[in-house]
């Protein structure tokens, strides 16, 4: 009988868990949500580069950490949606601000969101909400097809529904998409649906909701040579310029495209060859 009803026990509590704790937001800068159950766990190391070695990119950097110190000193900010080219360094700049910021002595934190974890959204807004710390939710690479209802969820981060987005609490998203949806999905919206215009525009206002669109593009070969020479010069890697022009130029065209990550795979490449660490 103690048996059964242990059991019994067990699968009430696993279907009603316990009210989440929130963890020492001292212990780390960054941390990762995770849900089932919903848990924050604590980054020691971000993995990111400095700012000053993205290049490229100098209007949406100084637009986005402008953003970012305001929101950090307890004034209005916005939400931000960094989108376009693929490798550009929209994510590695969302860290780089982060990590800018905090030298500044500010308690802001960045909370990365998996986008299949958006209907779990409310419930951490809720945990954050009584914090007294600041945050940047972060999330990468987002994006939705057409029958993915995630992007509703969302809307509670962007418009906060009745009880409004805490203000401690800036959403900051990645995405190769402006629209967050591929362009023949939403014309496929358009000719397939009973209200055409109201069928795209419930999905496509979504990025309307962001109060910042940075936009990211191709870099051309002058600053992809430029990126690259930045690394040597902050991890100490020697090469002359004419054998990095060469190298470089050869391995952008062995990989189809030309890119910041690129810039920084060819890096790595050549930092391993030459026998240097990358700490």
């Amino acid at each position: 009988m103690t048996d059964a009803l242990e059991r019994i026990a067990d699968a009430l509590e696993r279907m009603s868990p316990p009210a989440l704790r929130a963890p020492d937001f001292d212990s780390a800068d960054a941390f990762v949500w995770h849900v089932s159950p919903d848990r924050l766990i604590p980054v020691q190391r971000v993995n990111r580069v400095d700012l000053s070695l993205l290049i490229g990119v100098n209007r949406s950097r100084d637009t986005l950490l402008e953003n970012t110190v305001r929101f950090a000193r307890g004034m209005p900010a916005n939400n931000a949606l960094l989108w376009g080219a693929r490798g550009m360094g929209k994510s590695s700049l969302v860290k780089a601000i982060h990590a800018e910021v905090r030298k500044s002595g500010a308690a802001l934190k960045l909370v990365e969101v998996q986008r299949e974890d958006l209907p779990s959204i409310g419930r951490l807004l809720n945990l954050l909400r009584a914090v007294p710390h600041r945050f940047v939710l972060f999330c990468d690479d987002l994006s939705f097809s057409h029958d993915d209802q995630h992007y509703k969820s969302l809307k509670a981060v962007l418009d906060g529904g009745i009880e409004g987005r805490p203000d401690n609490v800036v959403f900051y998203a990645t995405s190769n998409r402006r629209h967050l949806m591929p362009r023949d999905m939403i014309e496929n919206e358009r000719s397939s649906a009973i209200s055409p215009s109201e069928a795209v525009e419930e999905k496509v206002s979504l990025s309307d909701r962001f109060g910042l669109w940075l936009g990211f593009h191709p870099c051309t070969q002058d600053e992809y040579l430029a990126m690259i020479r930045g690394y040597c010069d902050a991890y100490g890697v020697a090469i002359n310029d004419d054998t990095l022009r060469a190298e470089a130029i050869e391995w952008q065209a062995t990989r189809g495209s030309r890119s910041g990550r690129v810039a920084w795979q060819y890096f790595t490449d050549l930092a391993g060859r030459q026998g240097v660490t990358l700490d």
